[in-house]
């Protein structure tokens, strides 16, 4: 069975976003994530889904939404995280892809920890301001596998370390 990968930047407060859009620029990790997605079937919330305009090129992209009339060429769309992993373990299993992956929002990612096997999460080196934040990552549940700093390129607007972390069972 793939796991079930969470991946999300996350700013040194915890804000995750702000009015629906990432509250910082960040090149590198946008192709960082691109990196980690292609190939997979990732899981959005609506309001992420709607931020971002179109279906994730390469990936199935899978929407979470109680509202039962919306609708979006390219997506598929179910009603709950229960429904979206299950279409997504479906999709993995066709494509042979190792993981599903979570890519936000803020109420997503915490009913999708209970689930996670693994956490790649961007650390933003600064603080922002937002109206969504990440849940804590608890060390007595998460154990971090990997931590690899990166000074902000020419195209970031801050300095970020791509971190790793395993469920402790």
């Amino acid at each position: 069975m793939p796991d079930v990968l969470i991946v999300a930047a996350i700013a040194e407060n915890g804000v995750i976003g702000r009015g629906n859009a990432l509250p910082w620029r960040v090149r590198s990790d946008l192709k960082h994530f691109r990196a980690l997605t292609l190939d997979k079937p990732v899981i959005i919330g609506r309001k992420t889904y709607l931020s971002i305009g179109k279906p994730l090129p390469g990936r199935t992209t899978i929407v979470v939404s109680r509202d039962r009339n919306f609708a979006a060429a390219g997506i598929v769309v179910t009603p709950s995280l229960d429904a979206a992993l299950a279409a997504a373990r479906g999709d993995a299993l066709r494509r042979g892809a190792n993981a599903i992956v979570v890519a936000g929002g803020a109420e997503i990612y915490a009913q999708a920890m209970a689930f996670a096997a693994r956490l790649a999460i961007t650390r933003i080196h600064k603080n922002a301001e937002g109206d969504a934040r990440f849940p804590s990552i608890d060390p007595k549940v998460w154990r971090e596998t990997a931590c690899e700093e990166h000074a902000a390129a020419a195209e970031d607007e801050a300095a970020f370390a791509f971190v790793n972390y395993e469920r402790i069972n």
